[in-house]
């Protein structure tokens, strides 16, 4: 084990805020936008799916702002996990921190999985575990030199992303006003049979679904503050530019599928990455003639799925780091080497990630419930920001501060937490009704498992060290954590 004296080390503040918005960016642009997307359309219209995703975005905005606020007067690595800790209750950061963790670390096999199954599509003779191994080593690497060599990367690999989607969106709008791809087409798919809004509210809520899982990513802002060079800066024009972005490209891109494909094609049903063929955004790029969209598009979504691995190892070893600091795991998870990497954090996400991987060897089983428990976990964290923000905002000024005290305010507070805590609360309810309707007990299981998971988290931490809710005027608004402080720069 590494000395005492050297595990007070801290994390290097080298991020920039381009590299913010890229990470938050990219986190969010990937196998949903550029292959699920079309379900949202089939399942609730045209008009039912830019509804769906119109109402996501603006509470992920609040969201957004919410940890934005926090993150400006206290960035500290583990986020909205050492917030809960100081502005709520210790049980609910130790809760949140090992859900965060445990979820990204599930999610890393998932996206090298996709990307064996993406390389397949060029080199079918080729075992998909060769490639996946090789990615899985690939971002050790990128992690293991330093936080800088994280952020160019994801640097990069989110404007591939970027690129792209802006070539999609003049393509599609070339081909809607028939200036490539033949005929113009119009509005015509927006009042096409039950077009624009098909299956009413019920199937809005659905898209909900959809929509939640396509955004989550954003809230790693807030992990990446405690390495930003200038997180008062940074963060606020980071979350400003990064929603903008996000809900144009969002809704623009469903807006031009919705008036190129009607909701009744059944191309838009395809949620298949090993059928690359049948994404909108293929679909769109063929019908403006250009031939080699398929392998183009597979090439992007390549990028997209060893981002999202990326990200997911960056993400999971930070909030490791960050629990082992709080007290909630192992000391030697907080030990930080000359580079600024929690290294011991690095490798016991590494493990525990290649572990998870290799139960599809097992059994398909147990790699679907892994993948099931972690589904719900980025809705509880988002549940806990909302939280954790009202929490603090109430502290502040229960505690005699003002708000020009801040550099960085959230956007209509309190509607704003509230409203995304109850939206978040409804989509981890409906997350699969016909599940309850047809009494299937395994896929209810499967689905929500990860509530259970996280309350006996809570109830574990609640009732061994006899937590309680903090009153607001005994919150901890100091800037720092165990172990980790934070000095602000002045403008």
């Amino acid at each position: 084990m590494a000395d005492e004296s050297k595990s007070t080390g801290h994390m290097e503040r080298t991020l920039q805020t381009r590299h913010l918005s890229m990470i938050a960016l990219g986190g969010t642009i990937g196998t949903g936008l550029f292959i699920a997307s079309g379900s949202a359309i089939s399942t609730a219209g045209p008009g039912g799916a830019l509804v769906a995703y119109g109402i996501m975005g603006i509470m992920v905005y609040f969201l957004m702002t919410s940890l934005g606020e926090m993150a400006t007067y206290m960035p500290l690595t583990g986020s909205f996990s050492a917030y809960s800790t100081k502005f709520v209750d210790p049980a609910l950061g130790f809760a949140l921190g090992w859900n965060y963790w445990f979820n990204w670390a599930i999610t890393i096999p998932v996206d090298v999985t996709t990307a064996g199954i993406v390389m397949n599509y060029w080199l079918p003779n080729v075992p998909g575990w060769i490639f996946s191994v090789t990615v899985m080593a690939l971002i050790f690497l990128i992690n293991y030199l330093s936080v800088r060599s994280y952020g160019e990367t994801e640097f990069w690999l989110a404007l591939v992303k970027v690129i792209t989607v802006i070539v999609f969106l003049i393509v599609g709008v070339a081909i809607i006003f028939g200036i490539m791809g033949g005929k113009p087409v119009g509005l015509s798919n927006f009042h096409y049979k039950q077009a624009p809004f098909v299956g009413g509210v019920p199937a809005i809520i659905s898209v909900f679904l959809v929509a939640g899982f396509s955004f989550q990513g954003t809230e790693l802002v807030g992990i990446t503050a405690g390495e930003a060079a200038t997180p008062e800066k940074s963060v606020s024009k980071a979350i400003h530019s990064t929603f903008w972005r996000i809900l144009l490209f969002y809704i623009f891109a469903i807006f031009v599928i919705a008036c190129i494909l009607p909701y009744t094609d059944k191309n838009l049903l395809n949620q298949d990455v090993s059928n690359i063929t049948m994404s909108p955004f293929t679909i769109v790029f063929k019908r403006a003639g250009l031939a080699f969209a398929a392998s183009a598009m597979n090439a992007v979504i390549l990028t997209a799925v060893i981002s999202a691995a990326n990200s997911g190892l960056y993400a999971s070893t930070r909030m490791l780091y960050s629990q082992a600091r709080e007290g909630y795991a192992w000391r030697i998870f907080g030990y930080v080497n000359r580079r600024g990497i929690p290294i011991y954090a690095l490798l016991g996400t590494m493990v525990v990630s290649l572990a998870a991987y290799a139960t599809q060897f097992i059994g398909p089983q147990a790699y679907n419930y892994l993948i099931g428990a972690s589904g719900l976990c980025g809705f509880i964290a988002w549940l806990g920001i909302a939280i954790s923000h009202y929490r603090f905002r109430k502290a502040f000024l229960k505690q005699g501060h003002t708000l020009s005290e801040l550099k960085y305010h959230a956007t209509g507070f309190p509607f704003g937490p509230v409203f995304a805590f109850a939206l978040c609360i409804i989509v981890i309810c409906g997350q699969n009704i016909d599940a309850f309707v047809k009494m299937d007990w395994q896929n209810i299981l499967i689905t929500y498992m990860g509530i259970p998971l996280f309350l006996i988290l809570f109830f574990y931490y609640k009732i061994r060290y006899k937590t309680h809710l903090i009153s607001l005027e005994k919150v901890d608004l100091s800037r720092q954590t165990k172990g980790e402080s934070y000095e602000p720069v002045d403008d």
